[in-house]
């Protein structure tokens, strides 16, 4: 497995990053399906762990699972206007089954809001039904036509939550509460990525919605990810499949509806803010293998010393730390250092003869590559020490991720400063321009309004492109 079988990022980002996802065995490339791929052993270790931390949180949050059909009436996706247009060019639909034709195509779901609102209007009847509140963990198909793995391809797997209220504000409360205290929270304490939370344009919002919100985080290469999305869709798909309740005073009313999500695309996320030249890097709360332990030994007696240290080692770390002895005799020490660090592994243990004599180990940082982050350490308190690092770890690639932004973004006040900008990172600018006038934008500079920060600034400024005071401020960048 050699080093130069990756890519450096500066001489081809594109192609860091897909080596990286071939080389730490993440995914492969499904050619006999289109713009689909297979997600491996280790990339679907990395989704189970992050299923499980957001799941924990959706919970929290009074949230239930539920699982709806993969197949959706074509119907049922031409009920809403705005959701047919945003969805027209991306889904795939099954026209015959059993040998015979359908009477009714079926959509394989891009999203689920149109199933998922026909059954909540059968469902919720009174006020007392409210709110409504489910998600689902699935896969989806949109028929891409430029794929990349992770970042963008025809099926991908992700969790859809879709809920129903009896007010705007209650439905606004709930789309805020997923976007804060289960998305950025996630994102940040978890993935160390740090996000700006955010409005969606009306250009960039999700088709049918009311406002949609997102958390948008940087790239290494300055460009912008979405990397997660709340929607409060108002009544619209309420009054498209007469979602109603009966109110305390025995009025019929509509409901207010919410869907929200996140997917595999984090994955994406996690390899292009963390990773570097020797490949992946892992925030240790999501590295389904947080320690590895390479024992060395020239022959069976030095085999027997080794391995009777490592067993006393790790009988402490069981249920306390994911980690992987790795004893295979067919591979030299040096292959599996390289090995371990590509996938990732935040910390490797070695431990040989003269280790066992000294009472200590080598120990290497993945985060630190090289000499520098490798040291000796005493066996005693060793496991205290791996918990310590870990937790060290985690906050330092959070820190690194927020430097790298923070060095790659800036206040902008004129458009030739933002176009600039953009070359290499987000550009903070006062906005007061047309829809028109965003798109304009984006062809000159193929760069888009991510997103109104929620967290605004206090003082008004000069709109960037029209020149007129305004207190709204965005941040522009080329996104995925």
């Amino acid at each position: 497995m050699p080093k130069d079988a990756i890519t450096t990022r500066a001489a081809d980002y594109n192609q860091w990053y897909l080596d990286i996802v071939r080389e730490a065995d993440l995914a492969e490339v499904a050619e006999v399906v289109r713009g689909c791929i297979v997600v491996k052993a280790t990339g679907w270790a990395l989704w189970e762990l992050m299923q499980r931390e957001l799941d924990d949180r959706i919970k929290a949050t009074g949230h239930s699972n539920v699982q709806f059909p993969l197949l959706v009436p074509k119907s049922f996706i031409m009920k809403e206007a705005d959701h047919v247009e945003g969805f027209a060019p991306e889904v795939a639909e099954v026209t015959r089954a059993g040998g015979e034709e359908l009477t009714e195509p079926y959509v394989i779901r891009p999203t689920s809001e149109t199933i998922i609102g026909h059954f909540y209007s059968r469902w919720i009847r009174s006020y007392r039904d409210l709110p409504l509140l489910y998600n689902q963990w699935c896969n989806v198909m949109r028929w891409e036509m430029r794929t990349r793995p992770f970042l963008r391809t025809a099926e991908f797997w992700w969790q859809e939550g879709h809920t129903a209220h009896a007010s705007e504000a209650d439905a606004e409360e709930e789309t805020l509460r997923i976007l804060y205290d289960v998305y950025a929270d996630f994102a940040e304490q978890v993935m160390a990525v740090p996000v700006i939370r955010g409005l969606k344009t009306e250009n960039e919002k999700f088709p049918g919605a009311l406002r949609s919100y997102c958390i948008e985080a940087m790239m290494q290469d300055g460009r912008a990810l979405q990397a997660g999305t709340s929607h409060n869709l108002g009544q619209n798909f309420a009054k498209a499949f007469e979602i109603t309740y009966t109110d305390q005073q025995n009025t019929i009313q509509h409901c207010w509806t919410t869907s929200w999500g996140v997917s595999t695309r984090l994955i994406g996320a996690l390899i292009m803010t963390h990773s570097d030249d020797e490949g992946l890097v892992l925030p240790p709360r999501l590295a389904p293998i947080q320690v590895v332990v390479v024992p060395i030994y020239k022959n069976d007696a030095e085999r027997t010393k080794v391995m009777a240290v490592v067993e006393q080692l790790t009988a402490a770390w069981r249920g306390l730390l994911r980690f992987k002895l790795d004893d295979r005799d067919n591979l030299s020490p040096g292959y599996k250092f390289n090995e371990w660090e590509l996938k990732g592994v935040p910390l490797r243990v070695e431990i040989g003869p003269k280790d066992v004599e000294k009472g200590s180990v080598a120990l290497a940082r993945r985060d630190i590559p090289g000499r520098e982050g490798k040291r000796f350490v005493p066996q005693a308190g060793l496991t205290e020490l791996l918990v310590e690092l870990l937790a060290e770890m985690q906050t330092a690639l959070f820190q690194r991720a927020l430097a790298f932004r923070e060095e790659r973004s800036a206040r902008v006040s004129t458009y030739e400063e933002l176009r600039q900008q953009v070359e290499r990172g987000f550009a903070w600018a006062y906005w007061d321009g047309s829809n028109a006038d965003e798109k304009r934008i984006q062809e000159e500079t193929r760069a888009t309004i991510r997103c109104i920060p929620l967290d605004q600034p206090n003082e008004a400024g000069r709109c960037v492109y029209s020149g007129r005071e305004t207190s709204r401020m965005v941040v522009f960048a080329r996104a995925y």
